[in-house]
């Protein structure tokens, strides 16, 4: 088991940034994909960036240049740096943490981006 706690959202203006936070917990030798997804009002949840074990990293391309994946294996802590932040980005961002029994999630944060 695998339990993750996502902080760090906000109200922010366009053109400013947040960090958001994963803590994780539990059987954490185990997890080998770390991803962040949101979820906007009335639409899918969407991958954001991937980040694996070997620290291969992966951006959707509406927040390329833009997001920073990144992990602190001594925290046992995930993060997402997001710069120059766009209205659109407004959602409800989720942590998941993919090991070989399945997928845990966080109880997600809410970004808001206003113009």
């Amino acid at each position: 088991q695998v339990q993750l706690v996502e902080s760090g959202g906000g109200l922010v203006q366009a053109g400013g940034s947040l960090r958001l936070s994963c803590a994780a917990s539990g059987s954490i030798f185990s997890i080998n994909v770390w991803s962040w997804y949101r979820q906007a009002p009335g639409k899918q949840r969407e991958l954001v960036a991937v980040i694996t074990r070997a620290e291969n990293t992966n951006y959707a391309d509406s927040v390329k240049g833009r997001f920073t994946i990144s992990r602190d294996n001594a925290k046992n802590t995930v993060y997402l740096q997001m710069n120059s932040l766009k209205p659109e980005d407004t959602a409800v961002y989720y942590c998941n943490a993919l090991t070989v029994r399945g997928g845990y999630w966080g109880q997600g944060t809410q970004v808001t981006v206003s113009s």
